[in-house]
């Protein structure tokens, strides 16, 4: 069987959640060519940890103290290649400095 190369120029989405003054900023991967229903599904994944599982992060903690109906999610920028991604992802949150991010590499 022939191993199938692993795919490096997928569309990324660098997205920003929000609810006041309060930012996070993060990256997911474009399903099926519709950034919009990616990003939700990525929304809804962190709704879901936050409200199930006992996660210390910042952003979980912020769901569950404002209600998930309360954040503004938008995409910021769509990024080709995971590794480009990961770039924007760490400039932009080293230049905004996203109060709701845990892990500021």
């Amino acid at each position: 069987m022939i191993k199938r190369k692993k795919r490096c120029d997928r569309n990324h989405i660098i997205y920003q959640i929000k609810v006041g003054a309060q930012v996070y900023i993060g990256m997911t991967h474009v399903q099926r060519g519709r950034p919009n229903a990616s990003l939700q599904r990525r929304w809804k994944k962190h709704v879901q940890r936050a409200l199930t599982e006992n996660r210390d992060w910042k952003l979980c903690k912020a769901i569950r103290r404002h209600g998930p109906e309360r954040f503004e999610v938008v995409i910021l920028q769509i990024v080709r290649g995971k590794e480009n991604a990961h770039n924007v992802e760490r400039e932009l949150i080293r230049k905004f400095n996203p109060s709701l991010n845990s892990d500021k590499r």
